[in-house]
């Protein structure tokens, strides 16, 4: 099979994946929680992959970088009244903490990310229980998409597996 070949049949299984997980993540969050699906969509996208192995390794690295979020972002939220200004010193610090704590170099920016997605639901209900309970939510919610997405690869990878073609051989300079 050709380089060529194995992208087009990738590119298919993705987008079958996508079009499947969606689905589950739609239907489970939006009609058995009444809660947003975006959250728990955004992060099964981000966590899709048609090969099962690389799936696996993605999920890891986005499960403990959102756990570091969380706790950064909740943390925020507890300390303290919410307001706006507190946004930019959770992520600079849950930059650094996953930069030189952590250092899972893959989805690195998820931290940061769940940081102000938790600290975001705080601001927007001007309470700070009801901040944290938002956050958490959020945060499940993510976690879901994650699962949804490893599940869907591993279940598609039953039907229509995808050859892991690793990183490119590298092609010498003829000049």
């Amino acid at each position: 099979m050709t380089a060529c070949a194995r992208t087009t049949s990738s590119a298919y299984v993705s987008a079958v994946n996508v079009f499947i997980a969606s689905i589950i993540v739609w239907i489970l969050l939006r009609f058995f929680t009444d809660a947003s699906p975006i959250w728990g969509m955004a992060s099964m996208i981000a966590s899709s992959e048609p090969v099962v192995k690389q799936g696996l390794k993605m999920f890891r690295s986005r499960l403990i970088n959102t756990l570091v979020g969380c706790a950064v972002g909740l943390l925020f939220l507890a300390v303290g009244e919410p307001t706006p200004w507190r946004l930019p010193f959770a992520l600079a610090i849950t930059v650094l903490l996953a930069s030189y704590v952590v250092r899972i170099q893959v989805m690195w920016r998820q931290a940061p990310i769940t940081a102000a997605i938790v600290i975001a639901g705080g601001l927007s209900v001007h309470s700070k229980m009801s901040g944290l309970e938002s956050g958490l939510r959020r945060v499940i919610e993510v976690i879901f998409g994650c699962v949804v997405a490893l599940a869907v690869s591993w279940l598609m990878a039953t039907i229509w597996p995808v050859p892991d073609i690793g990183p490119a051989p590298k092609v010498a300079n003829p000049h």
